[in-house]
């Protein structure tokens, strides 16, 4: 059995990103770049009002001007300004050759075609767009390695760029173990509970991003099992077990790991919940095996799935975690790490009812864990612990 930073540390050490690929814009949000992107273009590609005015010489600034015509967004005609010439000009709009300068419509005194510019602040070049002050033709765009948030995605449109080169998000498969399991909606029967675990494991995985989740089941049976997870394994660069970790007479993860060529890298962490989690590895793909407690099950995704899932992706593992003051005391044997579902607010964290392992009421209104480290006994109020916030 080893220890929680022991754990960590082996699951980072034996995590690879996976092969970039190629996707449309439009369907590589909140992926990671996989190379620097360089514009094709100026952007602007031409000068551009950036209101709606008068579009003018600024040498003319004094002078009554005549209007000799219009240019709206999306023109593709130019016209050309003289000396004593203005135009009527729109919010993205080009400006007409000649011109140098908007004036906005507010600071204009206008009878039928002509016009006096009133705007003693009026200076050269105010309210135009210079040809590619967006960005230039060659210039860097993006770094390899940004996060391509809803912004990112915009400006790579706004450039002209339709695919970008990512990591992708993994494929997942949960598999479900244990004949006790009934699906919601269901008659239980004697002896039945219905089964939670992908429901929470597929609402965590989409809230990253991850839309590819094949959800398997499995009897509690060595061959049956060892045939779902090679079954698995033919589609997914990501493995979670659910139940069957343990070493009872129907646990049989272990064994069926083994027979499908898995290499185990560890089993069993000193921690609480989730003590019996396995972490093994087939080429690059990750196979977890997580307890069956519903608890114990999210305990570990976001202690070490969701760090692992993010590292595939070529993210930072950003999931945050900070000290804050106890509001109540706890005291725990000496030898696991424990952690609770607890409330965090002001700098301080209030473990919650309901800390068994199968009661996930109290995970449900939970906004961080609190990490008690291994060896400690005796947590007092205001003693200030480490907390892992859940991701909102």
């Amino acid at each position: 059995m080893i220890t929680v930073e022991e754990a960590k540390k082996l699951i980072k050490e034996n995590t690879l990103s996976l092969t970039p690929v190629i996707l449309s814009l439009n369907k590589a949000s909140e992926h990671i770049l996989a190379a620097d992107i360089y514009s094709n273009f100026d952007i602007p590609t031409f000068r551009q009002s950036s209101m709606d005015g008068y579009a003018i010489k600024f040498e003319d600034k004094e002078a009554e001007l005549i209007l000799i015509g219009e240019m709206a967004a999306g023109t593709q005609q130019s016209i050309t300004l003289k000396k004593g010439q203005a135009s009527r000009i729109f919010t993205g709009a080009p400006l007409p050759e000649g011109a140098d300068t908007v004036v906005m419509q507010e600071k204009i005194n206008r009878t039928r075609n002509n016009i006096k510019v009133q705007d003693e602040r009026l200076s050269f070049g105010i309210n135009v767009r210079a040809k590619g002050s967006e960005i230039k033709s060659g210039e860097l765009a993006m770094n390899k390695g940004t996060l391509l948030s809803p912004a990112a995605i915009g400006f790579l449109a706004g450039i002209g760029i339709t695919e970008v080169e990512v990591y992708p998000m993994p494929k997942i498969s949960i598999i479900l173990t244990g004949n006790e399991l009934q699906k919601p909606g269901l008659p239980l029967n004697f002896g039945q509970v219905y089964e939670s675990n992908s429901y929470s494991l597929s609402a965590a995985l989409q809230k990253e991003g991850i839309a590819d989740i094949e959800i398997l089941t499995a009897e509690d049976n060595l061959q049956t099992l060892t045939k779902v997870i090679e079954s698995a394994l033919k589609n997914s660069d990501v493995v979670l077990l659910n139940g069957g970790v343990s070493v009872g007479d129907y646990d049989f993860v272990i064994k069926a790991a083994n027979a499908c060529g898995i290499e185990q890298i560890f089993h069993k962490v000193k921690q609480k919940p989730g003590k019996p989690l396995f972490f093994g590895k087939k080429g690059n793909q990750l196979i977890f095996g997580l307890p069956g407690n519903p608890s114990s099950v999210l305990s570990c995704f976001y202690n070490y799935v969701l760090p692992a899932i993010k590292m595939l992706s070529n993210k930072e593992h950003n999931l945050i975690e900070i000290n804050a003051e106890l509001t109540h005391s706890y005291k725990k044997p000496a030898g696991l790490t424990h952690f609770l579902k607890g409330q965090y607010s002001n700098g301080k964290a209030t473990p919650l009812n309901a800390q068994e392992s199968y009661r996930l009421s109290s995970f449900a209104v939970a906004n961080c864990l609190i990490c008690l480290n291994q060896e400690q006994e005796d947590f007092e109020i205001g003693e200030n612990v480490n907390i892992l916030l859940i991701p909102n």
